[in-house]
């Protein structure tokens, strides 16, 4: 097994801060903040497809706006998993290691179910519509797909995180 580095330390160090705890504390907040979390994604990516497929030139600003509270919620996140899926292997337990398996497997069952109803769905509008689809259209349902898959894994470690058990030894310490 090959030893931490100084930057695995640091993240450890980072991902295990309590700062952050009132934001996911309970499993009620959690969920909220992942629902949080998927509805800034969602603004923010239909901002920046705004941007770039239908030339709106406001959009970025509001794209910009978003991105602080993006990152906050993305570190609540990752705070809330103790940094399950942004650290190296080599800095979590078996238990760590096989829980971010099963989290990469939800995501991954979760992410081919909605890209096979997306294309399927899609399917059926074109077929029935008649309507070719124009390259903006497929641009736009690719890139959300994309993004739908990077993110999946965050947000079902998000709604599989366990609450902090607080024991005698921790009001030890």
């Amino acid at each position: 097994m090959r030893t931490a580095t100084r930057y695995d330390r640091q993240m450890y160090a980072l991902m295990n801060r309590r700062e952050a705890a009132p934001l996911h504390a309970t499993a009620a907040r959690r969920r909220a903040l992942v629902a949080v979390h998927v509805a800034l994604t969602a603004a923010a990516a239909a901002a920046w497809l705004a941007t770039v497929v239908a030339d709106v030139f406001w959009a970025t600003f509001a794209m910009l706006g978003l991105l602080l509270p993006w990152v906050v919620a993305t570190g609540g996140i990752n705070a809330a998993t103790r940094g399950l899926l942004e650290l190296r292997g080599r800095m979590l337990d078996e238990r760590q290691l096989a829980e971010r398996d099963r989290v990469r497997a939800i995501a991954h069952r979760v992410t081919t179910t909605l890209l096979l109803l997306g294309t399927a769905v899609f399917g059926v509008l074109l077929w029935t519509t008649g309507v070719e689809a124009d390259g903006g259209l497929v641009f736009a349902v690719l890139f959300t797909a994309l993004v739908v898959h990077w993110l999946m894994p965050l947000w079902v470690a998000g709604l599989r995180a366990e609450d902090d058990v607080h024991g005698d030894a921790d009001d030890l310490a």
